[in-house]
């Protein structure tokens, strides 16, 4: 089963995030993502560009401040 969270970031942006390769062996997703993390992707509700994240295995537990700072952040990475 595909994990799925829905934010919103500061800017009001509602972004859905979801477990890249869910479905795929463990051994796969570490070896994409790394040991104990996951590579999430999260597409947002208007105009701005999907991000790519490498999360903690457990990303779908995290505080919702967390995620929405990774999402902030990986947007930042990507303007450089």
């Amino acid at each position: 089963m595909t994990e799925q969270r829905d934010v919103t970031t500061r800017d009001g942006t509602a972004w859905t995030c979801i477990e890249a390769l869910a479905d795929m062996p463990e051994s796969a997703k570490d070896k994409l993502a790394g040991e104990g993390r996951r590579a999430v992707v999260c597409t947002p509700s208007g105009g701005a560009h999907s991000v790519r994240l490498s999360l903690a295995e457990d990303w779908c537990r995290m505080p919702e401040a967390d995620l929405t700072a990774a999402i902030e952040a990986g947007l930042a990475q990507g303007d450089g």
